[in-house]
């Protein structure tokens, strides 16, 4: 009986700079498990691409997204692509909320090559990536993400907006706001409406 070879991973990669873009590029192309379908992908092509495609992950620039809600809304319509953001610096409030909006993995764009293809693994298999914050580059983690009404919450809270104009337009009680408000502080690691608003 033989071992039928598995496929590479198929990856699709959004526009980064111009550097980044080719370090992306060069690492794929380097490794025989790894299959890059489509890149420089402008985001507001990002949705075609993975229609047409169909990459197992697709990496993401944190910067060219308009929102965390662009992020949601590609999970929501692609579930079983492995959304993976790069973000110039991103703090551990903002992975938590990437991940909360559907990424699968969130890295520094200065991350080594050798945790940039480790992570690409992990994420093909489903498992969430964030930085550690320590001497390792990366962390394994399995955070509880944002449901669809926290990630509604989240959105109004970073806007601005008091637990009572919140509840009104969602419609809900001012309590069941607090709650949802309790549940977003613990999932992204922050304390208070302040540090929530730092990571839009």
């Amino acid at each position: 009986m033989s071992i039928l070879p598995r496929p590479p991973i198929s990856l699709a990669v959004a526009q980064f700079e111009d550097i980044v873009n080719r370090g992306l590029q060069s690492l794929i192309d380097g490794d025989p498990h790894l299959s890059l379908v489509a890149t420089d992908v402008p985001q507001e092509e990002m949705a075609e691409t993975l229609v047409r495609e169909q990459p197992d992950v697709a990496i993401l620039n944190f910067a060219t997204l308009s929102s965390p809600a662009e992020l949601r809304e590609l999970h929501a319509t692609f579930p079983e692509v492995r959304l993976m953001v790069m973000a110039n610096h991103p703090s551990s409030a903002e992975c938590r909320q990437m991940i909360g909006f559907g990424a699968t993995a969130c890295l520094a764009k200065h991350t080594e090559a050798r945790d940039v293809l480790h992570t690409i693994y992990l994420a093909s298999r489903g498992m969430h990536v964030l930085p550690s914050g320590t001497d390792a580059p990366y962390e394994p983690v399995g955070p509880t993400p944002l449901t669809a009404r926290e990630a509604d919450v989240l959105e109004l809270l970073q806007s601005g907006r008091s637990n009572a104009e919140i509840a009104a337009a969602l419609q809900v009680g001012v309590e069941t706001v607090r709650t949802h408000a309790r549940h977003i502080y613990r999932k992204l690691g922050v304390s208070t409406r302040r540090e929530l608003r730092s990571t839009v």
